[in-house]
This record gives C-alpha cells, structure tokens and sequence, in this order.
C-alpha cells in the first residue's frame, strides 16, 4: 500500500507581508511567531452590542491603528466570535476575543484563528502563530522575510500580469 506523499513544505521569513481579504486590509507586515500557538492582531475600540434584530451580542473593533497605511479607520462588527483564555509572551493570562478570518500567502487563503489584542506598544500589528503555520505546512526562516510577497510578484512577472497590490506601492 502506498503512503500518501507529505506536502511540500513552504518557507515564511521571520516577517510577512499579508493580506487580510475578509477585512479589507492589505500589506499588513505580521511577525511570524513559532511560540505562539493562535494569530493575533492589533485592535481597539471593542465593545459588545446587541443586535437590534435578535438581541445577540455583535463585537464592534477598529483593527489596527488610524495611522497604519493599510487601514482605513472604519469599524468592523462581528456576528460570530468567542472569548478564550490566551496566555501572552510575558507570561500573563488574558480573557480575549477571537475571530476567525481570512489570510492570504503565496496566492492562497487559509482560514485561521486571530485573537484580538491592544499590540499598539508591540512593532508589528499583527502576529501569525503556529496553527496557521501547520495549515498551510511553512516553516520558518529567521533570516528571510517576505518570501510570501516576492514569491507572488515573481508569479505575476512569469505571467505577464500585474503583480498584486499589497500596499507596498511597487
């Protein structure tokens, strides 16, 4: 019996350009984070309102900072969230939001998990943890970045076509 063949593996550099299709968020630069097991991302402004339909609680956040380029400012609402226990790098032991959302690598979406955290005193706006990393079969290399970005410009040059858009103004 034959085994199946393991998938190729694929690299990520210890930063990435991502887009967040599903938020309307482009070239955001994510720190690629093998200690963390869930995504996150930068957010403000969270607040729970009932929906006036159904009484169900909506979150309403503003993702990144107003002055980041890849944001636009406006406030998203989300129907389908959880609340969890999230452990941060320094130890501490904090009640957050969880989403779930869209982020595109190599020209491909992967669906994952980001918690929602105030990252406003951390450089990168957004985290990627390991279980987006064993979806999408990466692995890590520190001294790389951006792999995901180039590797879809060179696709584009290879075909004649435009290369994508991902804030960096090329």
């Amino acid at each position: 019996m034959l085994k199946p063949k393991p998938k190729k593996k694929r690299q990520l550099g210890r930063r990435e350009l991502i887009d967040l299709p599903m938020l309307a968020l482009r070239g955001v630069e994510a720190k690629v984070d093998t200690g963390a097991y869930t995504s996150a991302i930068h957010c403000n402004e969270v607040r729970l309102v009932p929906d006036a339909a159904t009484g169900q609680p909506v979150l309403h956040v503003r993702l990144l900072d107003p002055k980041h380029p890849a944001t636009n400012g406006r406030p998203l609402a989300f129907h389908e969230f959880d609340q969890r226990l999230i452990r941060s790098s320094n130890g501490e032991v904090q009640a957050r939001y969880i989403i779930k959302t869209v982020v595109r690598l190599y020209g491909q979406n992967f669906t994952t998990e980001f918690s929602l955290a105030d990252r406003s005193d951390l450089r990168h706006p957004v985290l990627l943890g390991r279980a987006l990393l064993r979806q999408g079969h990466f692995v890590v290399d520190v001294a790389r970045r951006d792999l995901s970005y180039k590797a879809e410009h060179r696709a584009a040059a290879r075909l004649g076509a435009e290369p994508p858009n991902n804030g960096k103004g090329d």
